[in-house]
């Protein structure tokens, strides 16, 4: 990619002012870190919060009478059953995790879907992700009534991520006790488009108007705002000067990817990607029926994952010390016999967390120890040719170290995501 061929956000111009360490990802030229380092923005998020540039994500509008059977059709996620322990239908105001699949059963994009009308549903996909995923939903909505509208760098985005998060945004809301009664976790409220009939639902105390979603891409208690471009830099400076008290810090990607990490969440292209989306600790999207025996639904890529012949197994891992590997063809899994198995999908070190007797806290952890001060710990996911078991361990290899690391079931204890917003102001 040549350099007039990069993307810049709208907050561009601000990272460099502020002495970011930019990086091109996902076509975007975005920050790193800035100078208080990755570990300070990383510990943020737990302690106090964290505000990320996330304008990159593409936003996709899919609208009128056939908006539902169409994703239906294209994503996996059943949204006549995806809300609550009931598995009742989406709703305006909710939000469902799910992917797209090609029809090799294969990862096109991973995507949040918020029905923000009975009949209009808003896509958040991967930084350039927005053409194709708005091309593959035109290729198989037909005939049906149905538009699509692909508003990818048309919709400004910004995420406070950390348990102080609604606190800071009390300070910026107009009417902030109505904005978050009642509102769940993959909740949202407003809209970022003045002219629609919810934008009055969330403004600011200037009157910007804003979606506000309780979601997120670090596992901790947050949101993450919708708003138009032009008003963005206001936006993230009234947000940063309403966080100054509440410990806000500027986060960049390096702190993204450790806290997805540590939370369990995919990267979509490397964690998840080419390869059947199957057998991972992110199945849950996947409708199946009680017993797993079908799924509750017709989708695209349904068939290739009944009739896999290879299986692959997906697994966390959780280290014993800081260090890692690089990702790369020369990196390698190993089992306990040494026999080769698999490759290495994400290898990062969780900041916040270490061992204490065997067992892992993290540094928000309520009951962990006095004086506890981890050094991190690697983590991340690898993908094998070999059914493991939880507690097994194996060995990373990448040409310059060997570490060892044991399969796991969760990596962050104790994150905050789902807790009650009222437990939280």
């Amino acid at each position: 990619m040549n350099e007039e061929q990069i993307k810049k956000t709208p907050l561009h111009d601000w990272h460099l002012e502020h002495d970011a360490n930019m990086a091109v990802f996902g076509g975007y030229e975005m920050p790193l870190w800035y100078p208080s380092g990755a570990k300070r923005e990383h510990i943020a998020v737990l302690k106090g919060a964290g505000i990320f540039d996330t304008s990159h994500m593409a936003v996709i509008m899919v609208e009128g009478p056939g908006a539902l059977t169409l994703l239906q059709t294209c994503f996996t996620k059943n949204l006549e059953t995806c809300i609550g322990k009931d598995k009742t239908p989406l709703v305006p105001g909710r939000c469902a995790y799910g992917i797209f699949l090609d029809d090799l059963g294969h990862v096109m994009d991973d995507a949040i879907a918020s029905q923000v009308a009975p009949e209009i549903y808003m896509i958040v996909v991967n930084a350039g992700m927005g053409g194709q995923i708005a091309r593959h939903l035109k290729d198989h909505a037909g005939m049906s009534d149905v538009a699509i509208y692909d508003l990818t760098d048309g919709v400004g985005k910004m995420d406070i991520q950390g348990p102080m998060s609604a606190r800071i945004l009390a300070e910026i809301l107009r009417e902030p006790e109505t904005v978050f009664d009642r509102m769940v976790y993959f909740s949202f409220k407003g809209f970022f488009d003045e002219n629609s009939p919810l934008a009055d639902a969330v403004r600011l105390s200037d009157g910007t108007p804003v979606m506000l979603s309780r979601t997120g891409y670090t596992g901790e208690f947050g949101f993450e705002i919708f708003l138009n471009p032009d008003n963005i830099e206001h936006v993230w400076e009234i947000a940063l000067k309403a966080g100054a008290d509440f410990g806000l810090e500027i986060c960049g990607l390096a702190a993204r990817d450790s806290l997805r990490t540590g939370a369990m969440l995919s990267l979509s292209h490397q964690d998840i990607g080419p390869w059947p989306f199957i057998n991972n600790p992110w199945s849950f999207t996947l409708p199946f029926n009680d017993d797993r025996t079908d799924f509750t639904k017709r989708f695209i890529g349904e068939e290739a994952l009944k009739n896999i012949k290879k299986m692959e197994y997906t697994y966390p891992f959780a280290g014993f010390d800081l260090r890692k590997v690089s990702l790369g063809d020369s990196t390698v899994v190993t089992d306990s016999d040494g026999a080769e198995i698999g490759v290495v999908l994400t290898c990062v070190t969780e900041m916040a967390i270490g061992r204490v007797e065997g067992r892992i806290y993290s540094v928000a952890s309520p009951d962990r120890p006095d004086g506890f001060n981890p050094k991190g710990l690697s983590c991340g996911f690898v993908k094998v040719t070999k059914k493991l078991s939880l507690g097994d361990t194996v060995e990373l290899k990448d040409g310059r170290r060997t570490i060892k690391v044991v399969i796991v079931d969760d990596i962050r204890p104790d994150r905050t995501a789902r807790k009650a917003i009222k437990n939280m102001l």
